[in-house]
């Protein structure tokens, strides 16, 4: 189970996560580990992926303070999708202890999964090209939400 006040991050995806992440010697795509693991956590719930975690990064990146999202205001999708997946509203207390770390445990779980799926969609892709990749991943999911059941438009291979 997840420890109580951090979200950690599967050893196996860290390498992908400082990928994605800006650092001292890199720009990534995204400021912030916690960035990453947010993103991943909505790809993850948007295809009901759910991993569990088997071995937590210890170094880089570390688990991440829960404080370090609700500062930023992101902490409402970890509370949303505990919600949703338990359907118990208790899920959001703020004085049981075993509530945290479940809600913590799932997201942490949605995140895995969408690590995974974005780490298949940029599989090849050179680190700095992982932008263009990720922007033609969110362009798809965009123009397949648009286009309605059993219609055929071709205005989506028109660039």
């Amino acid at each position: 189970m997840a420890e109580t006040g951090r979200i950690r991050v599967a050893k196996d995806k860290a390498d992908f996560v400082k990928a994605l992440a800006s650092s001292d010697r890199t720009v990534g795509i995204f400021q912030t580990f916690a960035d990453v693991v947010l993103f991943a956590a909505a790809v993850g719930a948007k295809y009901k992926k759910r991993v569990p975690l088997e071995e937590i990064s210890r170094k880089e990146p570390s688990p991440i303070r829960l404080e370090y999202f609700s500062s930023m205001g992101n902490d409402l999708l970890i509370q949303l999708l505990g919600v949703v997946e338990t359907g118990d509203i208790k899920i959001l207390s703020t004085y049981d202890e075993a509530a945290e770390i479940q809600r913590n445990h799932i997201f942490e779980e949605y995140a895995n999964g969408g690590l995974e799926i974005l780490q298949n969609e940029l599989r090849g892709a050179a680190d700095n090209l992982y932008l263009d990749r990720i922007l033609l991943f969110l362009s798809c999911e965009r123009n397949d939400q648009q286009q309605p059941d059993g219609e055929f438009d071709l205005s989506r291979f028109l660039s």
